[in-house]
């Protein structure tokens, strides 16, 4: 954006600008979102470790172990899948009937998929629970929803830095119940050796976790999350479509501080926005909406690829192109990833926000994966000569760093896309068209570079191929990058 166009750029963060103290974040519900927000990773990452052996257990390769990553990527993609074809209108719909209400049917879903996903015993059962899995899991475009609106203008970005700790432990702790807890008879004989249940149900007692914890979450939400839609209508009444005529007003609820300002700045024409009523899709896309969309779909894209193949590299025998490295050795790396960037982005986001502001961080967020996807060949090419050198542990530090780098543009765009909504009334819906693009790209992201990955290795004239694809990606993202105004839009 040019220096011409500030008049219609008008920062909607005083922060950076005014160096306004910040507001102290309201513990009490932002500790429950937090929370919140464990069971979408819990129950889409529990799978992971048994997935390959389920298949193999329901029969349905007829022992073809070829055919086995086939149907396991087939059971990853369907949550993204069929969430893809709901989040928005769950997002469109809280707009409406209220955050909460929409949460609470989204908790009930992921648990009750998950007990149904440890109770199936055909290839079928598996695809309906995961199916079901995704497509009532509407809650990550609202709870971002409820983040905006139980902070203001001067706290928004420690909040989102927040984020990564739910996503990070769910994301740590998922995989290993399923790796802990799946075939517990053969496990430990001694405490499960006599449930015969187990022993027809061996994944059960793993996925029963998840649901369990969404249950809990059901209660935690019920019980002590407060609503933040200000103005709302009954279910029955969205249906009937009355609700543009008469809507039934509430107050707001207040934060700690006495704010109610949210992402409006203290101009009176601004907060009134928080009063008015949710937009029509169409009236939502618009060109900022559609670049906050954008961008957060490249960097969903660029990273879902990266994580899918960081542990096959690591995995991938040295002559082949990887670094031979065993399951426990690749699990401790991911896991001290998952703790060290969430530590980082709690101690380091909010402060870096303030001082260099969205843009600044997101685009330096986006060259560092350029340099990121490179140490994956300089690491099999150090190992070839040197081994498991001291060497290489220091790359692998390198590497986990600008990994690092990189996450700080999902807090940026965050941001980005709730500066986008037009008015407040229609965070959610802005929240939902963003999460659909990206629900698109994640169905798709794993998919392509594994199998490209996979292409990389066959052959070793195409040894590169999957590095210039992760690449292509980074240029992608740095491209749409450009359409970012310096400046947060103003809603006016």
């Amino acid at each position: 954006m040019s220096h011409q166009q500030v008049d219609e750029e008008t920062p909607l963060l005083q922060s950076v600008q005014q160096k306004k103290a910040r507001t102290p974040l309201p513990w009490r519900q932002f500790s429950i979102i937090l929370f919140l927000q464990l069971a979408e990773p819990l129950t889409s990452q529990v799978i992971s470790p048994f997935a390959p052996q389920l298949i193999r257990d329901i029969g349905i390769t007829n022992g073809d172990e070829t055919r086995v990553g086939h149907y396991v990527g087939l059971m990853h993609s369907l949550f993204f899948a069929t969430q893809a074809l709901t989040v928005l209108h769950w997002s469109r719909i809280s707009d409406h009937i209220g955050r909460k209400p929409v949460i609470l049917t989204g908790l009930f879903g992921l648990s009750i998929s998950m007990y149904c996903f440890g109770l199936s015993r055909t290839f079928l059962g598996l695809v309906l629970s995961r199916a079901l899995n995704g497509a009532l899991n509407g809650n990550i475009g609202v709870i971002k929803s409820m983040m905006v609106e139980i902070t203001d203008s001067t706290n928004l970005a420690q909040a989102y830095a927040y984020m990564p700790i739910a996503w990070s432990s769910g994301g740590t702790l998922g995989p290993l119940i399923g790796g802990s807890l799946s075939r517990p008879v053969d496990r430990f004989p001694n405490i499960f050796g006599h449930s015969q249940f187990l022993k027809t149900y061996p994944y059960f007692l793993a996925c029963a976790v998840p649901a369990t914890f969404s249950a809990l979450a059901w209660v935690v939400t019920f019980l002590f999350l407060q609503e933040t839609v200000p103005a709302r209508v009954t279910l029955g009444r969205l249906l009937k479509g009355k609700y543009c005529e008469d809507s039934t007003p509430v107050k707001v609820p207040v934060t700690p501080t006495g704010s109610t300002d949210s992402l409006c700045t203290e101009d009176t024409a601004q907060c009134a926005n928080a009063d008015s009523k949710p937009l029509p899709l169409r009236s939502l896309l618009i060109p900022k909406v559609i670049i906050a969309a954008g961008n957060y779909a490249a960097l969903s894209l660029l990273d879902i690829a990266f994580r899918a193949v960081q542990p096959l590299f690591f995995a991938t025998p040295l002559e082949l192109g990887g670094l031979g490295l065993d399951p426990p050795r690749i699990g401790n790396i991911l896991a001290i990833y998952g703790v060290i960037n969430g530590l980082f982005q709690i101690f380091f986001f909010a402060d870096l926000h303030d001082r260099f502001g969205s843009k600044t961080i997101y685009s330096a967020a986006m060259a560092a994966a350029v340099p990121m996807i490179i140490t994956l060949p300089i690491l099999n090419a150090v190992a070839r000569v040197q081994g498991l050198s001291l060497t290489v542990w220091v790359i692998v530090g390198l590497q986990l760093v600008l990994s690092m780098i990189l996450n700080l543009a999902y807090s940026c765009v965050f941001i980005y896309i709730a500066a986008a909504s037009p008015n407040h009334a229609s965070l959610g819906a802005t929240n939902g068209i963003a999460q659909l693009g990206v629900s698109i790209v994640r169905t798709i992201g794993p998919a392509s570079a594994t199998s490209i990955f996979s292409l990389s290795i066959k052959n070793p004239h195409q040894a590169w191929i999957v590095y210039y694809y992760m690449i292509s990606l980074v240029c992608l993202g740095i491209c749409a990058s450009l359409f970012l105004p310096r400046r947060l839009w103003d809603r006016r």
